[in-house]
C-alpha cells in the first residue's frame, strides 16, 4: 500500500506556485528578449546614422576635391599659359625668332582626330608650338613630339614654315628637361612672376615635319 501511494505522488499535477514560477520565468525571458531586440534596433539605427554621416562626409570631400581640381586645372592652367604667353615673345626674340603673333588654345579636328595646342607663336618663316604643363613628365615630352610631327597637317595654314617646339613647365625633374632638350625642344621654366628659357645660348632647336595626307 505504501508503494502504491509513493508512485502516485510522482504523477501529481504541478502546484499553483510551480505554475506561477514557470510563468514568471517565461515573462522574464520575454522581457529579456524584448530588451535585446530594442538594443539591437538601437545599434542598427546608430550604425545607419554613422554610415549616413560617413557618406555625407565622403560627398563633401569629393565636392571639395573636384572644386580644387577644377580651380587648379582651369584657373592655374590659364594663369600658367598667360604667364608663358606674356614672356614668350621677348624670350624667343632673344633666340633670334622674331614673333609676330601668338595664339592660345588652338583646337581643331582633321580626319577624325582631335588636336589641341596650348600656344602658337608665329612669324612669316617659323611657327613655335608650345606645350604648357604644371608638372612636366617624360611621357608628356614623348606625346608632344608626336604632336609636333603631325602639326603641319592639322594646322595647314602653317605649312611651309619651319616648325619648332617648346615645353613650358612649373615643376619637373632635371632628367625630363634634359630629355626634352636632347629632342630639340626649347625648355621654358615658369616661376612665380616670369619665365625663362633654360637651354644654353648655343642651343639649336629641331625643325619638325608633317606627314603627307
Amino acid at each position: 500500500m505504501s508503494t502504491t501511494d509513493s508512485t502516485a505522488g510522482t504523477n501529481d499535477p504541478p502546484t499553483f506556485a510551480e505554475i506561477r514560477e514557470v510563468l514568471r520565468q517565461v515573462a522574464r525571458q520575454q522581457r529579456e528578449t524584448a530588451r535585446e531586440q530594442r538594443e539591437t534596433a538601437r545599434r542598427q539605427r546608430e550604425t545607419d546614422r554613422q554610415m549616413q554621416e560617413t557618406a555625407e562626409q565622403m560627398k563633401e570631400t569629393d565636392r571639395r576635391l573636384k572644386k580644387a581640381e577644377n580651380l587648379f586645372t582651369s584657373q592655374w592652367g590659364k594663369l600658367m599659359e598667360s604667364l608663358v604667353d606674356g614672356d614668350l615673345v621677348p624670350l624667343l626674340n632673344e633666340r633670334g625668332i622674331e614673333v609676330e603673333t601668338t595664339h592660345q588654345r588652338r583646337r581643331g579636328r582633321r580626319n577624325g582626330e582631335h588636336f589641341e595646342i596650348d600656344i602658337v607663336a608665329v612669324n612669316g618663316r617659323e611657327v613655335v608650338v608650345v606645350e604648357v604643363k604644371t608638372t612636366l613628365k617624360s611621357e608628356d615630352v614623348t606625346k608632344f613630339l608626336g604632336k609636333l610631327q603631325v602639326f603641319p597637317d592639322f594646322c595647314q595654314e602653317y605649312r611651309g614654315r619651319r616648325t619648332l617646339g617648346a615645353v613650358a613647365y612649373l615643376e619637373s625633374d632635371p632628367s625630363v628637361t634634359a630629355y626634352a632638350e636632347r629632342q630639340g625642344l626649347f625648355v621654358i621654366r615658369a616661376t612665380g612672376s616670369s619665365a625663362s628659357i633654360v637651354n644654353p645660348p648655343d642651343f639649336e632647336p629641331r625643325a619638325f615635319g608633317g606627314r603627307v595626307s
